[in-house]
């Protein structure tokens, strides 16, 4: 393998589970162990190390790796020493590049300022918070425990302490979330020491409790129209204050891009570490057992954490390739397109939908309009 590879550190505890997650997670009271997360995530760091040599015994590459991202999950439930451990592990197995992105995602209810200062000293550099709206009901629908005012204080004090890269992640499109409740979280986000905003439509997932309350009829989803003026509003507000667009649901200042997410984008090398963690490497996929037991019994049975693999096919790097890579700024290449496909997009070019300065100079990439519908203009290009 000649291309760098990046790591995803799963760390898959939360104190409470928010009613739109389904995500690989789990709360004390679903490990059984009451409210004691020390109990449950006793070990768990050795067991992240474990696997990570089992990389480096696999994984035949000199490069020093590019992006760390710890993910959850609530990695700021763990100690910062911890963390730090395994970090001291990877850079010695493997050393890091000069440059190295390491992003954690942050719950603001679960920091301080010297948990922060201890992030940053374990090498950590870039922290991701999950804001998600400033406006409180529009958080109690959501089932989030932090209060607006924590995110503006946990920003600030890692800004103060020294945090290179500082994000915050929004959601619009929450029941009873109104044009003038995103707004104003449009507007507290960019009043925070922040350089880089991820902003998602809310997706009911089936199976939460999200999903059973729009079941019941007790909430009503918003409509797309409005919808797609939250994302219309979000990026006008956002360019106008400095955060530029360069990926469909990602804005930046510049420097402050997520590293890290581009390398999936473009279908780079990581391998992910923990329960249900997924990993690519060169056109193989594989991915974990789910529950942190089941992988706990593994890793001290020295058995591999593998629940499955698969090997890509042509046409599945192909469809992953322009899915992901229409996402970004600067789009596609048009020579790596057959010419139906050229065709095909010939009028989303005289609509509007995509650059035509870009297409003259060789790239399909998407202007505002396009980017509302991304999803169809990729079914136009794999046709």
């Amino acid at each position: 393998m000649t291309r760098p590879l990046s790591f995803y550190i799963h760390i898959p505890y939360c104190l409470k589970r928010c009613g739109y997650c389904d995500f690989n997670t789990y709360t004390p009271g679903e490990l059984k162990a009451g409210s004691d997360i020390a109990q449950v995530s006793n070990g768990y760091i050795d067991l992240l190390i474990a696997e990570s040599k089992v990389a480096r015994s696999e994984i035949d590459s000199n490069s020093p790796i590019p992006t760390i991202f710890f993910g959850g999950g609530t990695p700021t439930l763990m100690e910062p020493a911890d963390l730090g451990r395994v970090l001291n592990s990877l850079e010695s197995d493997f050393g890091f590049a000069e440059d190295i992105e390491i992003t954690i995602e942050a719950n603001p209810d679960t920091v301080s300022k010297a948990k922060l200062a201890a992030l940053v000293a374990a090498g950590i550099n870039r922290v991701s918070f999950g804001m998600q709206s400033a406006a409180p009901h529009v958080l109690a629908v959501l089932d989030r425990t932090h209060s607006p005012e924590n995110v503006t204080k946990a920003t600030n004090w890692a800004h103060e302490v020294g945090f290179e890269q500082i994000s915050v992640d929004l959601i619009y499109g929450t029941p009873s979330e109104s044009i003038s409740d995103w707004e104003q979280t449009i507007d507290s986000a960019l009043e925070l020491p922040i350089n880089h905003i991820s902003a998602y439509a809310l997706i009911v997932e089936s199976g939460t409790k999200l999903a059973a309350q729009v079941k019941r009829g007790e909430i009503l989803i918003p409509d797309d129209d409005q919808t797609a003026d939250k994302y219309l509003l979000a990026d006008e507000k956002f360019s106008k204050a400095g955060l530029n667009w360069y990926e469909l649901s990602n804005w930046a200042k510049g420097g402050g891009e997520c590293r890290h997410n581009i390398a999936y984008w473009k279908g780079e090398n990581w391998w992910g570490l923990g329960p249900g963690a997924h990993s690519h490497i060169d056109g193989k996929r594989f991915w974990n057992v789910k529950h942190p037991n089941a992988y706990r019994e593994r890793i001290a049975g020295n058995i591999s954490p593998i629940m499955e693999s698969e090997i890509l096919t042509d046409i599945q790097k192909e469809s992953e390739r322009v899915m992901l890579e229409i996402r970004l700024k600067y789009g596609i290449s048009k020579s790596s397109l057959s010419a139906e496909s050229i065709s095909n997009l010939t009028s989303y070019v005289a609509g509007g939908q995509i650059s035509q300065d870009l297409w003259s100079a060789g790239r399909v990439a998407l202007t505002l309009s396009g980017r509302l519908m991304a999803d169809r203009i990729v079914r136009e290009i794999l046709l």
